[in-house]
């Protein structure tokens, strides 16, 4: 009998009014072209491509709460990020998300949970995203999205495409965070939820804190990873909105996400935060696509 191949669906959300600096709606754009289809392939992937997901433009969209700006827009195209995580689940297929902002979580978290009901997800990030509309000094959304997914951000996140919470913060494990809010420190130790911060990394070493969050986050429901660009340091990922020095190495993201796949836990991933205007040569999304690869499967021999 044929072996069945392995299917990804890739879903962009091109979503930039999460955060302040334009660009990263560029992003799937980006990735595609440095590609990311013939890799997935190269992989053995039977792969689908759904496009970007409908998503307004900040100058022809109306403010109407600073604290949490554009959410009702945001949300709009999170529950078609939603909807097509859901469907790619149907397929059996993984759903590979390319942000965008790191709003768009909220879309594909709601969506794994619609489908499996609660999970628990590897958030690699410098930042935490666990503000709230009460703590967030800039009322950008990307910096609540994991905060709203595990249903602590308020109610104004709720929405008939996901149930909330969609994530269960005990099987939640934070990996490079080394910029966190003060609001945000708080809610993490009233959560209890697991972060390995860069200081810490640095001591025991990125392959035993990635196996200590694997360990943390497996579990029933869904497996999810999410990959910000800016958990790389500057240097190695230049194209990022907000960036912060001291971050991971080439090696160690590759790492990382080689013992991703090693786990087999993943049943979905998401990159985003690729901002093109700020890129060098495409480097930033060049190195996305190659952590996307070893997040699936590639090895070195």
């Amino acid at each position: 009998m044929a072996e069945t191949r392995r299917k990804v669906t890739v879903i962009g959300a091109a979503l930039d009014l999460g955060q302040g600096r334009r660009g990263v709606d560029m992003g799937p754009s980006a990735m595609r072209a440095a590609g990311l289809e013939d890799r997935l392939r190269s992989l053995g992937y039977e792969v689908r491509d759904c496009g970007n997901v409908a998503s307004p433009e900040p100058e022809a969209t109306a403010l109407h709460d600073e604290r949490a700006r554009f959410l009702p827009e945001i949300k709009e195209t999170c529950a078609r990020v939603a909807r097509l995580v859901t469907e790619a689940r149907a397929d059996d297929a993984i759903p590979l998300v390319l942000g965008g902002d790191h709003s768009v979580a909220l879309g594909t978290l709601g969506g794994m949970a619609k489908a499996h009901g609660s999970g628990g997800v590897l958030w690699i990030d410098a930042h935490s995203d666990v503000n709230t509309p009460a703590t967030s000094p800039s009322g950008n959304v990307h910096g609540m999205s994991l905060a709203a997914a595990l249903g602590l951000a308020g109610a104004e996140f709720e929405s008939d495409a996901w149930p909330l919470p969609a994530v269960d913060p005990a099987r939640v494990a934070l990996v490079g965070a080394r910029e966190l809010d003060v609001g945000e420190r708080k809610l993490l130790r009233e959560a209890g939820i697991r972060v390995f911060t860069m200081s810490e990394i640095d001591r025991i070493g990125i392959e035993r804190a990635v196996r200590e969050a694997l360990d943390r986050i497996a579990g029933g429901g869904f497996v999810h990873v999410s990959l910000d660009m800016d958990v790389l340091d500057p240097d190695v990922a230049p194209g990022v909105g907000t960036p912060v020095r001291g971050g991971l190495t080439y090696r160690e993201a590759h790492l990382a996400l080689e013992l991703v796949a090693e786990s087999g836990l993943a049943g979905s991933l998401e990159v985003v935060e690729v901002n093109p205007i700020l890129d060098r040569e495409n480097t930033t999304a060049l190195t996305a696509v190659e952590l996307v690869a070893s997040a699936l499967g590639k090895k070195i021999l």
